[in-house]
């Protein structure tokens, strides 16, 4: 597999009324062709700043150093023509909360063939109309739903539509930020089920991101998992989720009922506490307030996200490498 997006020590402040918010941390990330890389975190992590920033889409409060790499191109210092080149035709992404993210007055094929007709102006309406269609069947769709308003579809069909709309430009990379996010259960499995087949069939890289852990796992090939704006540990997914190295990633996978276990159903684990404001975060370890491990030596300096096992990193000193 070759590199297809390099995040290197990435840091986003906001400017707010009651101060600086730094939301992203010096986080560094890497996503192959053909791979799923999931970002995990509880609300306010950072996880769905860092998905905008892949294609600039901050707001003007922010304030980002560092790089995003796009196929070795940055896209923090990208002028304006190269970046609006790039969004939809080279990076895409697939919003949570797709009802808001549609044109309310706007069938949904017009929406999808919107990216096609400003990446490709020649194209014919003919071939346009053909290639929404196909796109539609891509996610499960009947072509004819391209007539429907957002308001006559479903949820997860409103989520695939979105979907087919980020991958219309056949994108080498796509972001998909909460793409299950209000949705239930079993349409969670099928907008999941057409994003991982879409990879495969397609060969794109896919940043997936995720508060649910156990999702995350079943999806990516590897997991970079977020606290207080910095990743706070990284690697394969089966063993990031089976035997988390950080007390944060174990408390956030043990934190879903698993099925069938009657002590998960009876006496679910929790975590204790907030995240932490990110104007306020406590000296030392931002995790260790929170933190069943914590002791004192955690308040001294915040830890570096390091190499403890073979292909596994983690931000703690509790954790010893091996």
């Amino acid at each position: 597999m070759s590199e297809l997006l390099r995040i290197e020590g990435l840091s986003v402040t906001y400017r707010t009324e009651e101060g600086p918010l730094p939301a992203v941390r010096d986080v560094d990330l890497v996503v192959d062709r053909g791979e799923v890389v999931g970002v995990a975190g509880e609300s306010g992590c950072g996880k769905s700043t860092l998905a905008s920033t892949v294609l600039r889409l901050q707001p003007a409060s922010a304030t980002v150093t560092g790089k995003v790499l796009v196929d070795g191109d940055d896209v923090v210092t990208m002028r304006w023509g190269d970046l609006r080149a790039l969004r939809w035709a080279g990076a895409s992404i697939v919003f949570q909360g797709a009802l808001h993210s549609l044109n309310a007055v706007r069938r949904v094929g017009q929406q999808i063939a919107e990216p096609i007709r400003l990446h490709e102006p020649s194209v014919s309406d003919a071939e346009v109309g053909r290639r929404v269609g196909e796109l539609l069947e891509q996610v499960g769709l009947p072509s004819s739903r391209a007539r429907a308003y957002p308001h006559q579809l479903s949820g997860g069909q409103r989520q695939r539509v979105m979907i087919a709309m980020a991958l219309a430009c056949r994108p080498s990379l796509v972001v998909a930020d909460e793409p299950t996010t209000a949705l239930d259960v079993m349409v969670q499995a099928q907008v999941l089920d057409v994003l991982s087949g879409l990879v495969k069939e397609l060969g794109v890289g896919l940043m997936l991101i995720s508060h649910d852990l156990s999702v995350l796992a079943d999806m990516s090939d590897r997991i970079a998992v977020m606290y207080g704006g910095r990743v706070i540990e990284q690697g394969p997914a089966d063993q990031l989720f089976t035997s988390p190295l950080h007390p944060y990633t174990a408390a956030l996978g043990a934190s879903f009922p698993r099925v069938g276990d009657p002590a998960a159903r009876y006496a679910p684990a929790g975590l204790a506490g907030d995240p932490p404001d990110p104007r306020e975060l406590p000296p030392g370890c931002s995790f260790h307030p929170r933190c069943p491990l914590g002791s004192e030596e955690c308040t001294v300096a915040e830890p570096l996200l390091e190499l403890k096992r073979p292909d596994r990193s983690a931000a703690c000193i509790k954790v010893g490498a091996s």
